[in-house]
């Protein structure tokens, strides 16, 4: 997809990738590339994404904000203090988002997060249109990157993506339907198997919003199920809620959810996030 132009993109998905680029743009302005490579291989290696014999796991997410949902912590929200929680109850991996206008995130978040919980790797989550991003992502301690397919032509996911596992970062490639899986899913094929055994390095996403329209349909993911590649941990985005979701999607084959806005509105997270995957990993059983 390329950028807008003058006029504002009519949808959700176009006007964030126009405003991805208009990011590049200015962060290019402030540090070269040659200073963010710099910083990124200075950078101690990440944790790697170790996936659960108990065949169910949680990407918890720490978020702001909501574009669909609005607010979902105030200005007083400690994202360290949020994503141990998480790491408490056993997530996988920390999703923190990293956008700034729709979501009110920050890298310094991200920084933030990666350095004080080193043992669980933190991912960028946004929406990256450039390898620069990803370069940022890994100066800032990111173990993982999302990478949205929609968003991004061939040549430049595959390059992103070759990028993200040579700085030894995993991959969450996110999909929404038939057509973005076609579009991605041989530059995941070609790109490789597990570092070793338990350690995921590509994992491909489904997400069930409909992020031009930001409509939810759970239905999508049985929908798309069987389209699935077996060699990929699979990931359920959006939609999952309650332990009976994470149920759900553990039975329709996803090996993992990523939460965000029920955590974030969880008196408990920590409670919150063993129950979702206390009741994923039932449903396998």
């Amino acid at each position: 997809m390329t950028p807008a132009g003058n006029g504002a993109p009519a949808d959700f998905l176009a006007r964030m990738t126009a405003r991805g680029h208009l990011r590049v743009a200015a962060a290019r302005e402030h540090t070269t590339d040659a200073a963010v490579t710099a910083r990124a291989r200075a950078q101690t290696p990440a944790a790697p994404l170790r996936l659960s014999p108990e065949g169910f796991d949680l990407i918890a997410e720490v978020k702001r904000r909501s574009p669909a949902l609005g607010q979902l912590a105030d200005a007083a929200l400690d994202p360290v203090g949020q994503a141990g929680s998480y790491a408490a109850a056993g997530a996988a991996a920390l999703s923190v988002l990293t956008e700034p206008e729709e979501f009110h995130g920050d890298i310094a978040d991200l920084e933030n997060v990666a350095a004080e919980i080193p043992a669980v790797p933190a991912m960028r989550k946004d929406f990256l249109v450039d390898p620069y991003q990803v370069w940022e992502a890994r100066a800032a301690g990111a173990g993982g990157v999302l990478l949205v397919a929609a968003c991004l032509d061939r040549p430049v996911l595959a390059e992103m993506l070759d990028l993200t596992l040579d700085l030894g970062m995993f991959a969450l490639v996110e999909v929404f339907d038939d057509r973005d899986l076609a579009h991605c899913l041989p530059i995941v094929e070609a790109a490789g198997s597990p570092v070793e055994p338990g350690a995921a390095r590509i994992l491909l996403g489904v997400n069930c919003r409909d992020l031009r329209s930001l409509e939810v349909d759970f239905g999508r993911f049985a929908g798309i199920a069987n389209q699935l590649p077996e060699s990929v941990p699979k990931v359920a985005e959006s939609g999952v809620a309650t332990p009976a979701d994470a149920a759900a999607v553990a039975g329709l084959g996803y090996d993992l959810a990523l939460v965000g806005t029920a955590l974030m509105r969880a008196g408990d997270p920590r409670t919150a996030a063993g129950q979702l995957l206390a009741a994923a990993r039932d449903a396998r059983q």
